[in-house]
């Protein structure tokens, strides 16, 4: 007679895989502080004294068709992506579609001392750069000693 074990060869492992996929789970939104993985387009967002660098990577995107929008210190980048995959008839089969295409939305928190007023944004090589400048009362400076 076969017999299965209640228990996981290796209890710790399974205990965090799961640890790893609650996680995931659980975040959500993106903010400048920290971000779930997932999502399209990828993002990387940076944060220096001067301000914060987002890069979204997005090949194949007409950059007209790209809205960044900031509104009380939420940035939203939302566009669309077309399909590419080859018109169907009763002769094609698709194998395999991993690209994604359709509508898409981000939305990434920003800090407080953010200027709203220095924002730009720049797509090249399929990679669109949004800088967000910090305030200038935010920014550090040095102060004199009399």
């Amino acid at each position: 007679m076969l017999t299965r074990s209640l228990f996981p060869r290796d209890l710790f492992a399974e205990m965090d895989r799961l640890t790893r996929e609650m996680q995931q789970a659980f975040d959500l939104s993106p903010s400048i502080r920290g971000y779930a993985r997932g999502g399209y387009p990828a993002l990387n967002i940076g944060s220096t004294t001067t301000g914060v660098e987002i890069y979204a990577f997005a090949p194949g995107i007409d950059p007209a068709k790209v809205e960044v929008n900031l509104d009380r210190g939420v940035l939203t980048i939302a566009g669309e992506r077309p399909a590419t995959a080859p018109a169907g008839d009763e002769k094609t089969t698709l194998h395999v579609n991993e690209r994604f295409a359709g509508r898409f939305r981000r939305v990434i928190s920003l800090p407080d001392d953010i200027d709203p007023n220095a924002v730009s944004a720049d797509y090249r090589d399929g990679v669109l750069h949004v800088s967000v400048k910090r305030r200038e009362s935010a920014q550090p400076r040095r102060i004199e000693v009399q």
